[in-house]
């Protein structure tokens, strides 16, 4: 019998598993270490705040992947966009068309919310990730790279003069 497939939201008692997802995630990007996020953060920033949202895919009703994403702003379409921050299949269960069937429906979702576009980066080792992105239409954006402030240089900049 064929699996049942499906995606669907994460709900408020499932922020363990959003977290554990996450953790596997940061494993497989040899960045473990940087994850500081508990349960509790998870729990407040997605469905307190709404910060962002979570999907799952789940195959006959166990999860086993994610996607994880918010709206940002573009000043030159004038509308908001869809912004993936996360993505992973557990890795006994890719090359099944679970990883495309997520960002699918994230597609789907970003045309419903009239989203200008649809933005994500990716690790430049990840080839079998940047294989799915090429055939599914998506294009690097090589002439950009991403700039970031950590918390502590974020905070330190912020409460220093400028020079």
């Amino acid at each position: 019998m064929e699996p049942r497939f499906n995606i669907r939201p994460a709900r408020p008692d499932e922020a363990g598993l959003v977290l554990e997802f996450i953790k596997r995630l940061a494993d497989y990007e040899k960045c473990a270490d940087e994850v500081v996020a508990d349960e509790a953060t998870i729990r407040h920033s997605l469905f307190v705040e709404h910060s962002a949202e979570v999907v799952f895919a789940e195959e006959d009703g166990v999860a086993i992947g994610f996607a994880l994403f918010f709206h940002n702003f573009s000043t030159f379409v004038g509308r908001k966009g869809l912004y993936l921050e996360d993505l992973f299949i557990i890795p006994e269960k890719r090359g099944r068309g679970y990883g495309k069937a997520l960002l699918k429906y994230l597609a789907r979702t970003a045309v419903e919310r009239n989203c200008g576009r649809m933005e994500w980066i990716c690790l430049d080792w990840n080839q079998p990730a940047l294989n799915v992105y090429r055939s599914i239409g998506a294009v690097p954006m090589d002439e950009w790279t991403v700039q970031r402030l950590s918390e502590t240089a974020l905070k330190q900049f912020a409460d220093n003069e400028i020079n």
